[in-house]
This record gives structure tokens, C-alpha cells and sequence, in this order.
């Protein structure tokens, strides 16, 4: 299966720093190596609409730098692999432009939205409370700046950046 297509934003080098940094402590604390590079994703789609990249563009011009606090620890998923994130929030208008975008897109939530940032990927059921109980015990930042919005295209590693700073590939 192929990965999806993603409207994404992406942290501020400093922030994207000190994610890696989470991922580097839990590691070596003994869970699973986190390899994904930190962002917060819009909404996703196996082949996004070219309507929702442009809606994408126009909407998050005048959005992007944003802040967003976190807020809490969210587990997604009901199987033997689960997804660890921190639950965040932001402003009223990114929180409007991000349901926009997931309602335009065919194959998004709806006029839903749900900002994270996933911090454990695939993670077996059973180490999910030790990792959530590690991950409390971090310094880890409560405020993240993203700083660009994209369009990624992972199985042509395409980064169009939509609005904010440029960004380098990973």
C-alpha cells in the first residue's frame, strides 16, 4: 500500500529539534526508534485533489507561522499497533482552515480535525502505557511554532511548500 499524499506543517528547526531530541531519549531508554520527521498534518489523501493544494495554498498564506500548545496525550488506534501523540491546540482561524481543507477533500474526515503530533509510531499495545509514562517524564516543549505548510508526495519525495519559510528535505 502505497503511503498517502499529505498537507502538512512543519515545526520550526528549534522545534523539530527537541521532538528529535524526545525521540532520541525514549529510544534510548529502550522503545522503538521513531524515524518520521515531526510535522502536523491538515488532512490526506492516496492522490490529493489538485482543488484542495490550491484551497491549501490560498487559506494558509496568511495562517502560517502558527503556534500551537500542547495540551495532552492522545493514543490512536484500536489493534495490536497504536499510534502515541501530543494533543494540541491553535487558533480559531487555523482550526477553521484545516476542517475546510479535510471537508474538500474526497477523502478526508469530513469537517473534522484533530491536531497532534505523533511522537510514537506503531507502537505494540502492550508498551503503550510505559512509553505514555516515559514520555511524561521528559522536559518536552509545551509551545511549537510550524513555520511551513506542504504538500508532500512520498513516493516522489515532492515538497511543494505552500506557505511559510522554505524547507530542506530530510
Amino acid at each position: 500500500m502505497a503511503s498517502p499524499e499529505n498537507l502538512l506543517l512543519y515545526l520550526s528547526p528549534d522545534d523539530e529539534n527537541a521532538v528529535r531530541k524526545v525521540f532520541t531519549e525514549l529510544a534510548r531508554r529502550g522503545f522503538p526508534t521513531q524515524h518520521q520527521t515531526p510535522h502536523i498534518t491538515l488532512t490526506f489523501s492516496p492522490a490529493m485533489q489538485p482543488t484542495v493544494v490550491h484551497r491549501a495554498a490560498s487559506l494558509l498564506r496568511g495562517l502560517v507561522p502558527a503556534e500551537f500548545q500542547r495540551v495532552g496525550t492522545v493514543v490512536f488506534g484500536t489493534k495490536r499497533k497504536q499510534t502515541v501523540a501530543w494533543l494540541l491546540e491553535t487558533t480559531n482561524e487555523l482550526e477553521e482552515a484545516a476542517r475546510e481543507l479535510s471537508a474538500l477533500n474526497p477523502d478526508g474526515r469530513g469537517n473534522r480535525w484533530t491536531p497532534h503530533l505523533t511522537v510514537g509510531l506503531r507502537l505494540p499495545r502492550e508498551i503503550v502505557p510505559d512509553y505514555v509514562a516515559a514520555l511524561d517524564e521528559l522536559d518536552a516543549p509545551r509551545i511549537f511554532q510550524a513555520v511551513t505548510a506542504g504538500y508532500w508526495r512520498p513516493d516522489t519525495q515532492e515538497l511543494r511548500v505552500l506557505a511559510g519559510q522554505p524547507r530542506p528535505l530530510n
